[in-house]
């Protein structure tokens, strides 16, 4: 399948820059993915279409505030964005000016509260840093770091919270897991009233996330890859619920592919932790997810693919195109969808 076979128009303006007052108001598209009918509710009336005996399945990553602003030895100023902990203080990170953060550079965060050295370029470009400091790191990370923003998002996050999930408890993120930034506590309480069961993975997003697909064979596009966990009991409640012919739904593509990594061709699932580079596109066959909550994608992403091998490449363009009609907000602050 070629690139350009999931391509659509967006006006830019629909890329949402702020999260709404009410993260369960945002509005949700319903899309059957048998049939390609299209609903308009909100958020909150999800609740309406979860079945007693369904499992939801949400990844409990936290993002780190792992963008760093600071200045270099030799004079100006320095970015860094933590990707990867490669242990022993070392991190592979994003580095601007790139070009000014050679190997051997010294770095200075938070007044001298935060040191680096820059080790090494790794593949790709990236900078290996060795960083200085006293006490926990993550809490040193927590006190001088930023949220680490996609790219298409301009303005200021006032509220660093909002770009977590009310659920996040395992720092490890460059990026937050947007489909689940809807639920509140309540909209979960409501879930599980009417038995749908909740389980975790976690998958930590990284910033190859937002890598564009540049070849045009979308076969032949490297999938980044990530570090996740299926604990024992949620292998456990997704077998069990296939076994009782519930839905297993998953909330966002990172705990579809962590789902999807690790389960067996019988749907069960194994608990498990490790790396995967999955790639999902149509052709693929589900052996676990049935039912999905998403946020809409950029054109031409490994996202939209994926989507398109649960519905189908026809309804989810059809789909797109009526969310940008009805005016639908898009990406990370953005609106949601259910196929289901």
């Amino acid at each position: 399948m070629k690139k350009s076979d999931f391509y659509f128009e967006l006006p830019e303006e629909l890329i949402a820059q702020t999260p709404l007052a009410r993260r369960d108001g945002s509005r949700l598209l319903l899309l059957d993915k048998e049939t390609g009918e299209l609903e308009h509710r909100h958020f909150y009336d999800l609740v309406d279409y979860l079945r007693e005996g369904d499992c939801l399945i949400l990844n409990d990553s936290r993002v780190l505030p792992a963008r760093l602003l600071g200045t270099r030895s030799t004079g100006g100023s320095v970015e860094l964005v933590l990707l990867r902990d490669l242990g022993d203080s070392c991190w592979e990170c994003l580095s601007r000016p790139g070009k000014k953060t050679r190997p051997g550079t010294e770095l200075c965060f938070g007044g001298g509260e935060l040191n680096a050295t820059v080790e090494a370029v790794a593949e790709g470009g990236n900078r290996i840093v060795r960083f200085h400091y006293d006490g926990i790191f993550l809490e040193v990370l927590e006190r001088l770091g930023k949220m680490p923003l996609p790219p298409y998002i301009k303005e200021e996050l006032h509220d660093a919270e909002r770009y977590q999930t009310v659920y996040s408890r395992e720092l490890g993120s460059a990026a937050a897991p947007t489909a689940g930034l809807h639920f509140t506590k309540e909209l979960l309480a409501r879930i599980k009233e009417k038995r749908v069961r909740i389980g975790f993975v976690t998958l930590h997003v990284g910033l190859g996330t937002f890598r564009p697909v540049k070849e045009d064979e979308i076969e032949d596009h490297a999938m980044h890859s990530e570090f996740c966990i299926v604990p024992d009991e949620t292998a456990s409640l997704v077998t069990e619920t296939k076994k009782k012919g519930g839905r297993v739904i998953a909330v966002g593509t990172t705990s579809c592919r962590t789902l999807e990594s690790f389960a067996e061709e019988n749907g069960s699932l194994l608990p498990a932790s490790g790396w995967t580079d999955i790639f999902i596109y149509p052709g693929y066959r589900f052996k676990c997810v049935d039912a999905l909550v998403t946020n809409f994608h950029l054109p031409e992403s490994t996202l939209i693919m994926l989507v398109s091998a649960l519905a189908g490449r026809e309804h989810v363009l059809h789909a797109y195109e009526a969310a940008v009609k009805e005016r639908y907000r898009f990406f990370s602050f953005g609106d949601a969808m259910f196929i289901h």
